[in-house]
């Protein structure tokens, strides 16, 4: 699992119980009794924690049901917002869902952050709106980024050349062996930490409550879902069930029928670092480095820590938190030639988390069908976020909103959960269609 320098695990079953145990309606979590509420959202990740915080708004009653909050992909996460630099080749679909979720950035945070004394306070989400520079390490990687930058500009997106005399003036601990730099102005940051934390304390001022116990599969009334089953027996009735947990959404019980969830684990590793005094700020930017054509980052918080980060490996580790020795050894060997001074740092944390990827890497978001064709009332998916979580989190909120209000986007049809090719169904495989 995830562990600090000095040996000792990360703290993320405390770090869960903080995030949690926050508000009106917590106790119902230790129950294994039935409780209702106009929507239920299986998964307490900065997902789920976001759409339940827009569900709460739109005036909904809401429960979050996850036995582990906080602590999955959303606890190893840097944060990063950044469309810009997260349009890969290939990938370009994802480009209007992710600059609309840039848009939504601003007022979702504002939102959080009115009653904490505004995102830089210690109980704000850490929105910063500071830029990205995108900086190579050799002549190859000069190149690749230029290319990129072609097709950044080719979609109506701001990258900036700056010499690397300019960078290093914004930048003054840069590499002065550093082969290009380019300005990136709408790529921002936020702590997921801090975001989740605050999420749930918003949550639980406003009523919502928090069941720290596993889904174990939907529940079923009159052919539509009415809420979910919980692990161990008791079950939350809804009006509207939203599938947020991650690579856990595959492996629910009672899924409609044929429906296939094709999700994948992809780890990443990251780091986090103090900087000592003589050294702060190591950046005041994020920067998001190329090193021989392998990606890294180097993300400035504002409590004097950095993150670095990350790696992406499908290797399917016995212990699925387990970090990687040779990642850990990349990623301070390629910000050390980024930002030299990286070696002078101190080593406070390397976790590694599972993100679920899709065969297309864009996320399973919307409503899904029946065998007649039309959507099965009372269930939403939002999974598959893959990189882009964080980034995501007010878009996927509000299209979830949409979608409890019948005014679906028709943008966002082509992320529909159902894209993929069903699964053939036997009589045995239906879900149930009384509550169970």
């Amino acid at each position: 699992m995830g562990t600090r320098a000095g040996g000792a695990a990360e703290p993320a079953n405390d770090a869960a119980a903080r995030v949690c145990d926050t508000g009106p309606g917590t106790a119902g979590g230790t129950t294994a009794g039935d409780t209702s509420a106009d929507v239920a959202v299986i998964g307490g990740g900065v997902i789920g924690h976001g759409i339940a915080f827009e569900a709460i708004r739109s005036g909904r009653s809401v429960v979050l049901i996850d036995d582990a909050p906080g602590s999955g992909a959303s606890w190893a996460a840097a944060g990063m917002l950044a469309p810009v630099s997260e349009l890969h080749y290939q990938e370009e679909q994802l480009l209007e869902l992710m600059l609309e979720a840039s848009r939504l950035w601003p007022g979702f945070a504002a939102a959080l952050d009115a009653g904490a004394a505004g995102a830089d306070s210690p109980a704000g989400t850490g929105y910063l709106t500071t830029p990205t520079l995108a900086v190579g390490a050799d002549a190859a990687d000069r190149r690749a980024l230029a290319d990129l930058r072609e097709v950044q500009q080719g979609c109506g997106l701001a990258v900036e050349p700056l010499t690397v005399r300019e960078a290093r003036t914004r930048e003054p601990l840069l590499s002065p062996g550093i082969s290009c730099a380019f300005d990136i102005p709408a790529d921002h940051q936020v702590d997921p930490r801090r975001l989740i934390t605050r999420l749930a304390g918003v949550l639980g001022a406003e009523g919502g409550v928090f069941v720290r116990r596993r889904a174990a599969g939907l529940l079923w009334q009159d052919g539509q879902v009415a809420g979910v089953r919980l692990a161990g027996g008791g079950s939350v009735r809804a009006a509207e069930t939203v599938v947020a947990n991650g690579l856990g959404a595959a492996a629910l019980e009672e899924l409609p029928a044929g429906l296939a969830l094709p999700l994948r684990p992809v780890y990443g590793d990251i780091l986090r670092l103090r900087v000592p005094p003589h050294l702060q700020p190591l950046l005041t930017a994020t920067v998001r480095g190329m090193v021989r054509g392998v990606p890294v980052y180097i993300v400035p918080r504002q409590d004097g820590t950095v993150v670095i980060g990350a790696t992406q490996r499908e290797d399917g580790p016995s212990d699925p938190h387990a970090v990687s020795a040779g990642g850990i050894y990349q990623l301070l060997r390629d910000a050390q030639q980024l930002v030299p001074a990286v070696a002078e740092l101190e080593l406070l944390e390397a976790t590694a988390r599972a993100r679920p990827g899709t065969p297309d890497n864009a996320p399973l978001l919307g409503r899904v069908a029946r065998a007649d064709g039309a959507d099965v009332p009372g269930l939403i998916i939002a999974t598959g976020f893959f990189r882009h979580g964080v980034l995501l989190t007010p878009a996927a909120a509000a299209v979830c909103r949409q979608l409890m209000d019948f005014t679906p986007d028709p943008r966002w049809g082509g992320f529909r959960p159902d894209r993929f090719p069903r699964i053939p169904v036997t009589s045995g495989d239906s879900p149930k269609k009384e509550a169970a």
